[in-house]
């Protein structure tokens, strides 16, 4: 019986060494690291990094971060978690980048997720190949913020999308959208397009944004609300700002302290939407405004804009509110 029992206890304790051996290798980190130098065979730590983000998200548990250790390039990605991409190298780095081609850049798609994408370059590679799709595409999820990014040369989003840079189609209400100190150029098709799916509604906040040398700069669509400050839309090839909206839903776009300038039609195009503008110059653009539907273009009065702004013709004034 002793014998028994002590073989018994032996057995336990080899199982529990066992398991213990083998946590670490299945667990995911918080943090993950990548590098141009890496290995996705490497469990993503520090001192053995991964080389790509889609290596190294499936090691990277849920609200995790993953960080670049250098300026390599790493990949599109997929992101279907909540997560942090930060290739940043202090306040405003922009040491790590995304290439590719013929794809997206990153690809959100998961329910109730809240994705970061901060101090990073995303190049779709235009001119080299078939240029990439979008640069960021939300389909699905609570929240996403863009913080010191730059995305260049997308835009064959095909039949998918009329949008390069950022593409944010949520499908839930009250999904969120924020995007800070983030340029926009060069891609073929939009800057950033805000079009709810479904049931879903956009929350949209974006201040320091650039958007130049795109088709419409900003495109904000049904059931979607948002508000942009110290921002620049320029040298684009149709609008600066285009709020449209269908039966399915309102549109309402606040501007302030925005310049709108030099693109080849339009500045400001609102149909069946509502756009208020406050301390808005609008300069040398085909027109200045551009109401359809039952649209409305309201002004504080304290704007620049019309043919005196340089604008062609064909404008339309907008309707003067109270500062209160």
């Amino acid at each position: 019986m002793i014998k028994l029992i002590r073989m018994a206890a032996i057995t336990v304790a080899a199982t529990l060494v066992a398991l213990c051996a083998a946590a670490p290798a299945s667990a995911q980190a918080t943090r993950t690291w990548i590098s141009g130098v890496g290995d996705d065979a490497n469990p993503c730590s520090r001192t053995a990094p991964c080389k790509t983000f889609a290596g190294a998200i499936s090691k990277t548990a849920s609200g995790g971060e993953i960080d670049c250790l250098d300026p390599g390039g790493f990949g599109g990605v997929t992101v279907t978690k909540s997560i942090t991409l930060d290739c940043g190298s202090g306040a405003g780095g922009q040491v790590g980048s995304i290439l590719v081609a013929g794809t997206n850049g990153i690809t959100i798609n998961a329910a109730n997720v809240n994705v970061v994408v901060r101090n990073l370059t995303i190049d779709g590679i235009q001119g080299a190949g078939t240029p990439g799709l979008v640069g960021i595409r939300f389909l699905q999820g609570n929240s996403l913020t863009v913080d010191h990014v730059s995305i260049t040369g997308f835009g064959n989003g095909g039949a998918n999308t009329t949008t390069s840079g950022i593409s944010f189609e949520p499908s839930v209400a009250n999904a969120s959208l924020i995007v800070r100190n983030v340029d926009i150029t060069n891609n073929l098709q939009n800057g950033i397009g805000i079009k709810p799916t479904g049931v879903g509604t956009a929350l949209a906040t974006l201040d320091h944004v650039n958007i130049s040398t795109s088709a419409v700069a900003l495109q904000v669509e049904d059931n979607s609300t948002a508000v942009v400050s110290n921002s620049n839309f320029s040298n684009n090839a149709f609008r600066g700002v285009f709020a449209n909206s269908s039966a399915s839903g309102p549109v309402n776009v606040s501007l302030d302290s925005v310049t709108i300038a030099n693109n080849l039609f339009f500045g400001i195009v609102a149909t069946n939407a509502t756009v208020r503008l406050s301390n808005v110059g609008v300069y040398s653009n085909g027109a200045s405004t551009k109401i359809t539907g039952t649209g409305s273009i309201l002004s504080f009065g304290n704007n620049r804009l019309g043919t005196s702004a340089g604008n062609g013709g064909a404008n339309v004034a907008p309707t003067p509110v109270s500062l209160q």
